[in-house]
């Protein structure tokens, strides 16, 4: 079983910075395009970012461009999610999902449906 464990989430003000972490267990993140995705109360899951295999390929949302940064350390086997300038609209449960390609691939998608796994999501609250 693939196991992803999100963690970093928190109550934030208005302005301030989170980092999120994806770490994988059992299994290395190295064959794997990643991505990072939002879901707020009565609305559909966002794609926020991903990064391919080989970390030289990311795609951010237009609403988090400039704000948010992907990054991956294949020797820890976590993902990064970066987050300035954080706004009360960026509050959301985030998840970080996984699909397998091949190793030092470019592939990597904004779409919930191109990936396989999911892991349980951390809570990001901006707020004054």
């Amino acid at each position: 079983q693939l196991q992803l464990v999100e963690s970093g989430g928190a109550l934030v003000q208005p302005g301030g910075s989170l980092r999120l972490s994806c770490a994988a267990s059992e299994f290395t993140l190295d064959y794997y395009a990643i991505g990072w995705f939002r879901q707020a109360p009565r609305k559909e899951r966002e794609g926020v970012s991903c990064i391919s295999s080989s970390g030289g390929n990311t795609k951010y949302a237009d609403s988090v461009k400039g704000r948010f940064t992907i990054s991956r350390d294949n020797a820890k086997n976590t993902v990064y999610l970066q987050m300035n300038s954080l706004k009360p609209e960026d509050t959301a449960v985030y998840y970080c999902a996984i699909r397998r390609t091949t190793y030092y691939s470019s592939l990597m998608s904004l779409e919930s449906t191109w990936y396989t796994n999911w892991g349980q999501g951390t809570q990001v609250t901006v707020s004054s």
